[in-house]
């Protein structure tokens, strides 16, 4: 055993789960199938703007101790998340405001917003909804639905939103303040410098191998280290013998263009089923630029398949089902911990990876009492 633990997947849950097992004197190898580290959260210099290779990431918490732990690795800036949504010529602020709402209906009081959207809630007498698209109009009426959910939810799932279940959508965000802060969080930033710099210091002084698949390095070195940390497909890990777990993909289309600023805005949604992307990123945004050109980013969803990388678990009943059995599987194995979005199954906030990291160091360290 040449470690004590082969971290597989150098993003922030391998990376801040090396760094604690780091600190308390244990040997990591970390290892990631891409040419870098920092996973999905990678962010790159384009002509001095940090630009997120795998779409936009904000960092947002309601835990005081989460957002000091990060604050460890990187400064953060005062950026607000407050995205913009594009309708045919229409633009509307997001999350649904009052901004929103003055300018679908030239409304002025939060009183004559709730009027409308309730009288078109009632004109649809939706008592039990069957599918996402009956929940989505039962809780925020005709026009927003059509406006700002129906098309990009569509692109999203691929498929309608009248063949999506439900229980998707359990609520939808109104808010009767002119407030465009998406997030209600109250510790929010983009880190300066980008967020490889903070996984490079998280794993600073440890082993690091790019480019490596796992599986072929397990089956070369079987006793390479006591234990795995592994962060990514469970189903994989299992080489599927109870079947396929499904996921969403995304493409990227990214263009350094020769001028100062494209859209005004570092997030913009197009809410249009007809237009193929979700929406467009212009990346210097995020850090407040001032450069002389900028670089934009259009996210496309797409099906995914093997070989594709799994961006979204698609958490419905019968992958949860699926999941479930895989993580009975996982509980038998002995020397490996599952983390992160791929190795746990469920979509992860940036923050909700970090305390589940953490977590999993107190429960692999509690014999120690030097967690925190």
């Amino acid at each position: 055993m040449l470690y004590d633990y082969l971290i597989v997947g150098a993003g922030l849950f391998g990376s801040v789960f090396a760094y604690e097992a780091n600190k308390r004197g244990k040997r990591c190898l970390v290892i990631d199938k891409r040419d870098h580290i920092a996973g999905n959260i990678y962010t790159e210099d384009v002509g001095d703007i940090q630009v997120h290779r795998y779409g936009a990431h904000i960092f947002h918490t309601s835990n005081k101790e989460i957002w000091d732990y990060v604050n460890q690795f990187a400064t953060f800036n005062h950026y607000i998340n407050s995205p913009v949504a594009v309708y045919k010529e229409e633009l509307y602020n997001l999350p649904f405001n009052m901004n929103t709402f003055s300018k679908m209906w030239g409304v002025h009081t939060p009183k004559e917003a709730k009027a409308k959207i309730q009288s078109q809630i009632d004109q649809l007498n939706i008592s039990t909804p069957k599918n996402l698209e009956e929940q989505a109009l039962s809780l925020v009426g005709t026009d927003v639905y059509e406006k700002l959910i129906k098309g990009y939810t569509e692109k999203q799932w691929g498929r309608d939103c009248t063949e999506l279940p439900a229980f998707i959508i359990k609520r939808l965000p109104l808010r009767f303040t002119f407030d465009n802060n998406y997030f209600n969080d109250p510790y929010q930033g983009i880190p300066k410098g980008g967020y490889t710099a903070i996984i490079e210091k998280m794993l600073e002084g440890i082993e690091v191998q790019t480019s490596t698949d796992y599986f072929e390095l397990i089956k070369e070195k079987p006793a390479l280290a006591k234990k795995i940390v592994f962060t990514g497909m469970i189903d994989e890990y299992f080489a599927y013998q109870l079947g396929e777990l499904q996921y969403r993909s995304l493409r990227f289309e990214t263009e350094d263009l020769p001028e100062e600023n494209y859209q005004g805005n570092a997030v913009v949604n197009y809410t249009q089923r007809e237009i193929p992307y979700t929406r467009i990123i212009e990346h210097k945004h995020f850090d407040f630029g001032k450069q002389d050109h900028t670089v934009i980013t259009r996210e496309y969803p797409s099906e995914w398949e093997k070989g594709s990388e799994p961006y979204y678990p698609i958490n419905d009943e019968r992958n949860n089902t699926l999941y479930e059995k895989y993580h009975a599987l996982a509980q038998k194995e002995q020397n490996v911990i599952f983390g992160g979005r791929l190795g746990q199954y469920r979509y992860y906030d940036m923050d909700k990876v970090i305390a589940a990291a953490l977590e999993a160091v107190k429960e692999e360290f509690s014999e120690d009492h030097v967690f925190g």
